[in-house]
């Protein structure tokens, strides 16, 4: 199983009264990404988000910055927000950091939780799911040919028009991030890509009728079941005890999700409701390596095996120092931890692409 970090670069004030400027806040970001390289983590992820609070707006700037200060760790979005973006500049963008990676980009894509970057670049919110399904489909083309001829509602036909750079890998991996709408795993499947499921509430196992739609679809369209790959986003924090790792992600996690909570209608964040997601099925993998290790291994069998996990460490205000602890701890402990876990079993996906429950 593959282990990463995922980061929305959020301009917190690390749980203290003292916020730091947004250029040591970028700098101590790329320190972050250059240190789970240095652990050995597999992947590091960057957001994208278009609102105070957040650097994150141009996250492939960021990633080719971490691109020429890393050497081994893959560089991803998480998300790039598709339906508010160009699908030819997006490609360019990341067949340019794969260049400057030397085949290390890669790419989540999906239409983002939040909903400002649809006014910001002059698009109709009631469009949401068809500017996705049409960008993608336009990406994919480009992805996979030199040359492209295409045409769709949203944007300007292409005539035989080539689009350059290429990357240096031979097709650039594409994931599909989402949340929990069935279209979108049905859509993934149907198209064969690798399918990264956010699950930042709730209990996980409640995902598994969405991902068995993910893996029937995918059967359908002719997919074999190791191609079907799945992964898991989770809000978390590894510390070196559960109380340790409690008592420093609990404060700013129920005050970030209490602020966002604000937004969407969501009641406060409570104690109660906090340790509910603390609980073996829970979807917060906050803990000792030992205990989340553990946990991991039942998400991982709860939703018929999983090819990835990130960690997304941004959710609680956490200061620089604890934040590189926590990385720390997850690439030298919890990742051996986890070195036997297969990253798909085949047989067990088999099964599962052949009933929806």
């Amino acid at each position: 199983m593959e282990i990463g970090v995922d980061s929305f670069a959020a301009m917190f004030s690390g749980n203290s009264s003292k916020i730091i400027n947004d250029a040591d806040a970028m700098n101590q970001l790329l320190d972050r990404i250059e240190y789970a390289d240095q652990v050995g983590l597999d992947i590091f992820g960057i957001g994208e988000h278009h609102r105070k609070g957040f650097l994150d707006s141009a996250p492939t700037l960021i990633l080719a910055a971490a691109a020429a200060r890393t050497k081994q760790i893959r560089l991803t979005s998480a998300v790039t927000v598709l339906s508010a973006a160009d699908p030819v500049r997006v490609f360019q963008n990341f067949a340019t950091l794969d260049l400057i990676s030397r085949g290390r980009a890669e790419m989540v894509a999906g239409r983002g939780s939040f909903i400002e970057a649809f006014p910001l670049f002059g698009y109709n919110l009631q469009d949401y799911d068809d500017l996705f399904s049409e960008k993608l489909e336009l990406l994919l083309k480009i992805r996979d040919n030199d040359s492209v001829t295409w045409s769709g509602k949203f944007r300007a036909p292409l005539k035989n028009q080539s689009v350059y750079p290429r990357p240096l890998q031979s097709s650039l991996p594409i994931w599909v991030g989402v949340g929990g709408t069935p279209e979108s795993f049905i859509r993934a499947g149907t198209l064969g890509l690798p399918l990264m499921v956010a699950i930042i509430g709730g209990e996980t196992h409640h995902f598994r009728p969405l991902v068995d739609l993910y893996r029937e679809a995918g059967k359908r369209a002719g997919f074999k079941p190791e191609q079907l790959k799945v992964g898991m986003h989770s809000l978390g924090y590894i510390a070196n005890t559960t109380k340790e790792a409690i008592d420093d992600f609990y404060p700013g996690y129920a005050e970030s999700m209490t602020k966002v909570g604000r937004e969407r209608g969501w009641p406060p964040m409570t104690r109660s409701r906090f340790e509910s997601q603390m609980g073996p099925g829970g979807a917060l993998l906050v803990g000792s390596p030992e205990e989340i290790a553990e946990k991991i291994r039942r998400h991982s069998d709860a939703l018929g095996g999983i090819t990835r996990l990130t960690f997304q460490l941004d959710s609680a205000e956490l200061p620089h120092e604890k934040l590189m602890q926590s990385i720390e701890l997850i690439g030298t402990r919890l990742k051996p931890l986890l070195a036997n876990l297969p990253q798909q079993n085949v047989g067990a996906l088999a099964n599962a692409a052949g009933v929806v429950n």
